[in-house]
């Protein structure tokens, strides 16, 4: 560039830096026939010129100079109900035995399905990617009891247990009966606009489909020998 009153050609050099959270833009001028450079500010700078240059009347500072060749944009704020559309199908409640269980013995549930989800589509006209993280589970067993955790629970085989073995998220029914069992699972969710990832603020809760579960009463008589040794003997 020029200075004001054309006296030898200023040059000026823009930085701009985006740390994800804030953009910072940066200038220098370099007076002519020296190269010094001089830091720019608002309005305009008057470097101490060359032996033999005239001082220029006004230099146009290098910010001024930069301000039309950048754009700043904001990234919208996002709430959990803009993300309806990317949300995870609710988890399904699985038992062990198999919709059946034994009054006052272990009844394995296992919230199946829950896992984190990650989803691609466009928000407010910008391309996102948002993932959904399952942090906590609330279990119904439909007897008037729940019990919170931590984990979705696992299959007794997953465990390496035997059947009726206790877990992290089984229930002993205290009497026969048909109950009706549900799980809830919570969500926390980032997303990405091709940065760094933004946490969603509050939490989204799933619950599952009803299961329903037939509680059984089991029941012991003493006989002489086992089936496999009488097959005829009462109860066999």
């Amino acid at each position: 560039m020029s200075n004001c009153n054309d006296v030898g050609t200023w040059t000026a050099t823009c930085t701009l830096e985006n740390t994800g959270s804030q953009v910072d833009v940066g200038a220098t001028t370099s007076e002519p026939a020296t190269g010094a450079a001089s830091e720019s500010g608002g309005g305009s700078t008057r470097p101490t010129p060359s032996p033999g240059l005239t001082a220029p009347a006004c230099v146009p500072s290098a910010t001024e100079l930069c301000r039309g060749n950048y754009t700043t944009s904001f990234l919208p704020d996002v709430t959990m109900s803009d993300l309806a559309s990317f949300r995870p199908a609710a988890p399904t409640l699985v038992s062990e035995p198999d919709g059946f269980g034994v009054a006052r013995m272990p009844t394995n549930l296992v919230a199946s399905g829950a896992a984190p989800h990650t989803a691609a589509g466009s928000l407010f006209g910008y391309a996102v990617t948002v993932r959904f993280s399952p942090i906590a589970f609330r279990f119904d067993y439909g007897d008037g009891t729940s019990r919170s955790t931590a984990t979705p629970g696992a299959s007794w085989s997953a465990l390496g247990a035997p059947q009726f073995t206790a877990t992290d998220t089984s229930h002993a029914y205290p009497a026969p009966g048909a109950y009706t069992a549900t799980v809830t699972t919570t969500y926390t969710a980032q997303v990405s606009f091709g940065t760094a990832w933004r946490d969603v603020p509050g939490t989204l809760e799933l619950t599952s489909p009803a299961a329903s579960l037939r509680v059984l009463e089991a029941r012991t008589a003493l006989v002489r020998d086992t089936c496999d040794v009488n097959p005829t003997a009462a109860g066999c």
